[in-house]
């Protein structure tokens, strides 16, 4: 889900000596995709909506606090205005609304980070875009590991299986793969943090983006020491691997001929 802006808030429920409960919620303005380029493949991403997720959590500090774990679950939401296709195909604008659960168990110490996740899309899972396009939610489970280099810079590494489930038939595009992603982040002040991220499966081949977060905070000495502490800081770090993920699938191969028989084949249509 390319070109976002948002912001979130992490709302402490219990606080204990060594674990807090808590609340995590996000909203994110999603914007147009850039012109001839679709983030879902073929079928640009138009206009502006708004995307909402929540996570309920809990977190907890082994006994010489050298380990942070922890385990979260919530709801994502996604509304998608549609436009035309960049593969040419001349379509008309549509509008989906996608949702799922999120679920994610972590483990952070001051040098390693580990972070299973699993995004498993709710009710009507495939949509009509146009009249050529379906876009289906995919369900992605993975596993992403990370190091800090240096205090400030930290590289991470991960893999992922996507899965669609276009109900209607087993399409010529439909996902079902496993995929490579890693990111390097860096802590630019307390708070700012810049990032670089890039991705390659057999569906979404090679992506490449870039995200700037600030996390507001207060500016006391002793908050200070513990944002620098990265299994400290982890117990109010706010939830990854949140956005509802959509890749559209192409009805018809329109360099083929319809025959008569398939023109209500819901393959075809």
């Amino acid at each position: 889900t390319p070109n976002q802006a948002g912001i979130g808030g992490f709302l402490p429920l219990s606080v204990g000596e060594n674990s807090v409960w808590f609340l995590d919620a996000l909203v994110n303005a999603n914007f147009a995709d850039r012109s001839n380029y679709s983030s879902i493949v073929d079928t640009t991403v138009a206009g502006t909506t708004i995307s909402t997720s929540t996570r309920l959590g809990y977190r907890w500090l082994n006994e010489d606090r050298s380990w942070m774990y922890g385990l979260n679950v919530g709801y994502d939401s996604r509304p998608m205005n549609t436009g035309y296709a960049d593969s040419g195909v001349e379509v008309e604008d549509g509008y989906a609304f996608y949702q799922q659960i999120g679920l994610n168990l972590e483990a952070n110490s001051n040098k390693w980070s580990l972070n299973a996740y699993g995004l498993i899309p709710l009710g009507e899972t495939t949509k009509e875009l146009n009249w050529i396009y379906n876009g289906g939610a995919l369900q992605t489970y993975g596993l992403d590991a990370g190091y800090m280099v240096t205090p400030t810079l930290k590289a991470s590494l991960g893999g992922y299986y996507q899965k669609g489930d276009y109900n209607k038939c087993k399409a010529r595009d439909e996902v079902d793969n496993v995929g490579l992603r890693a990111r390097i982040s860096y802590r630019i002040a307390n708070g700012l943090v810049a990032g670089i991220n890039a991705s390659y499966d057999d569906s979404f081949d090679a992506r490449v983006s870039a995200d700037v977060k600030y996390r507001f905070s207060g500016s006391s000495a002793s908050n200070r020491a513990v944002n620098l502490n990265p299994t400290i800081n982890a117990l109010t770090a706010s939830p990854k691997n949140r956005d509802v993920r959509v890749h559209d699938q192409h009805l018809q191969d329109l360099s083929r001929p319809i025959l008569f028989d398939s023109l209500f084949s819901p393959c075809n249509w």
